[in-house]
Order: C-alpha cells, then sequence, then structure tokens
C-alpha cells in the first residue's frame, strides 16, 4: 500500500484572482516541469449563466519549486479560445494534459458541446504552444479523436504520456446514458490509443479496468507512469447514480501493468481516501501524479470535483 500525506488544498478560483473566467471549479491539474517552478494547467469556470449553465475553460499557474505550497504565477488568460458556432468545443475545453515535444508543449484537451436529450458531449482535440506553454494554438477546427462505431459518444480525459518513442493517450469513452431521477447521467469507462507521431491514432478498442463497485461504475482520469521495472496507473471511480456526495461519490483507485494493455486493479494499495472533514472530506478525484527532485507528488481535486480547488498529497516511501 501506498502512503500519500495531505498537504491540504493549495489553489482555490474564485474572485479574488480579478478573473471573471475563473471564478469557480480549478480541475483536473496537470504538470509540466521547469528549472524554477511547476507549471499546473487546470480548468475553470465563470459564474453560470441565466440558465444556470456553465462554460469552461483551461488556464496554469505556476509552483515555487523549492516550495509546491506557494503559488508564484497565475496566467492572465485561458490558454485557449473556445470554438466557434457549432464546433465540438463551444462550450469547454476540460481538461488538458500536456507534455513537450522538442521546443514545443502539446496539448490534448476535452471540447464539450451542448445537447439536447443529454447535456453534452464530447471529444478529444489538439494544441500545439511554441512558447513554453503560456498560449497554444489549435491543430485545427475538429478533435483528433472522435467518436466511433464502438465509442459514441463522451470521448474525454485525455492523459498524454511517451514511452520508448510512442505517445500514447489515455482518455475515457462513454458506454450508455443512464436516466437517474429525470436526469441524464454518463458511464464511461478508460481506454487507450497510440500514434507515432501524436496525430494520427489507433485505437485499442478496449476498457482497460475492470469496474469493481458495480457493472455501471465510471472511470476517469487515468494517470500513468512508470517507476521500479513497471507501470502505474491512479484513476478515480464513482457510481453511477447519487455521485454528487460523499457515500457514492469519486475515490481514486490504482492498478498496474507490465505491458500497457493488461491491467491489475488493486484499489486498497491506492494509499488516499476523503478526510474526515474540510475541503476533501465528501470525495478525492482526478489524480495526477508527478515527480519533482526526488520526490512524488499527487494533485488531485476534493468536494464537489474540483469546485473548491485542488491539493497536493506527498508519497511517503517509493512506488513498487
Amino acid at each position: 500500500m501506498f502512503t500519500w500525506k495531505k498537504w491540504g488544498k493549495i489553489f482555490s478560483p474564485g474572485e479574488q484572482h480579478g478573473r471573471e473566467w475563473m471564478n469557480e471549479f480549478a480541475q483536473a491539474p496537470a504538470t509540466l516541469l521547469f528549472d524554477d517552478f511547476v507549471r499546473v494547467y487546470f480548468s475553470c469556470r465563470p459564474k453560470a449563466d441565466a440558465k444556470g449553465q456553465y462554460v469552461s475553460y483551461s488556464a496554469f499557474l505556476d509552483l515555487d519549486r523549492r516550495d509546491l505550497r506557494k503559488v508564484v504565477n497565475i496566467s492572465q488568460n485561458p490558454i485557449l479560445p473556445l470554438g466557434p458556432l457549432g464546433a465540438f468545443d463551444e462550450f469547454g475545453i476540460y481538461p488538458v494534459s500536456v507534455a513537450r515535444d522538442g521546443d514545443e508543449v502539446r496539448a490534448y484537451y476535452a471540447g464539450w458541446t451542448r445537447c439536447e436529450s443529454v447535456p453534452f458531449n464530447v471529444a478529444i482535440g489538439c494544441a500545439v504552444s511554441r512558447d513554453n506553454g503560456e498560449t497554444f494554438t489549435k491543430l485545427g477546427a475538429g478533435p483528433v479523436i472522435g467518436y466511433s462505431p464502438n465509442e459514441p459518444f463522451v470521448m474525454s480525459g485525455p492523459k498524454i504520456r511517451r514511452f520508448n518513442g510512442k505517445w500514447y493517450l489515455w482518455y475515457i469513452a462513454g458506454r450508455k446514458w443512464k436516466m437517474v431521477d429525470g436526469r441524464a447521467e454518463p458511464v464511461y469507462k478508460i481506454r487507450m490509443a497510440t500514434s507515432d507521431d501524436g496525430t494520427t491514432w489507433r485505437k485499442e478498442d478496449r476498457d482497460l479496468i475492470e469496474s469493481r463497485i458495480e457493472e455501471d461504475e465510471a472511470q476517469a482520469s487515468p494517470d500513468v507512469f512508470h517507476a521500479n521495472g513497471k507501470y502505474h496507473m491512479f484513476f478515480c471511480y464513482r457510481y453511477s447514480a447519487g455521485y454528487r456526495g460523499k457515500t457514492f461519490g469519486y475515490r481514486i483507485g490504482y492498478a498496474y501493468s507490465e505491458d500497457l494493455l493488461h491491467w491489475v486493479r488493486d484499489d486498497s494499495k491506492a494509499g488516499i481516501d476523503v478526510s474526515d472533514t474540510g475541503w476533501d472530506s465528501e470525495m478525492v478525484s482526478y489524480p495526477h501524479v508527478f515527480e519533482v527532485d526526488g520526490n512524488t507528488y499527487m494533485a488531485y481535486l476534493g468536494n464537489g470535483v474540483g469546485r473548491e480547488g485542488f491539493g497536493l498529497a506527498l508519497l511517503d516511501g517509493r512506488l513498487e
């Protein structure tokens, strides 16, 4: 079992930052390392409109590399604009995952659009930065990974990695919509695609992680890295109904693999759960694990799936 020492909440969105588009949420943290700081990308929202509907933007903040509790910079603007009328990302860019590619930084993001019979649909886009991840330019108006016969909706949660010269993209794919108390709720599972160039992708077309708490368990945020001879994945999961509270809300799970295709799930090793009180007392979700100067950290969300911000935890020991 891994043991994580929680450092508490690191960043809270809100009016105090003077950015109307960063009023609520700091979701799905993802890091990019620099010499003096660690850049954390996250997704946020302005206040809801008159109909109670949101849009989502993505931004970043920089943490002092010598003290990750200290925020030293917050982006002045979103890293990407919302898409034009009718585009797949017209109403949201959330979440974002980044990776260096030579002198460029690639960002893979989920683009959101609104629907009639269900609340939304999602596909995965790509953008490139040539200014060290300050701003990004979309590769085009459409997604790089969209719907297909076996993945018909909700293509979201991209996590980009590069192992042995090949690009790997973990993501979630919708399996069904369920009506719960008159509201359509999505069920999604973790999947993977590979690419030689980061643009043209081959889907593995299979669920990677077995369901544990129920058949319609929803899984998200598959964060994969290699350590001590095997691949590790931290992810989050929830029940298909009633998941906005503590009892059936998100928890963080764990799996390991030797070949990236076949995974052994063992949530008992995850080593992090809800707190007794406070900002993460109802749920923990959207883990992102990263290493800085010999220490391993997890950035994660608390109550309300990041409505109040994100926190950090430090691994006590090492990944085995």
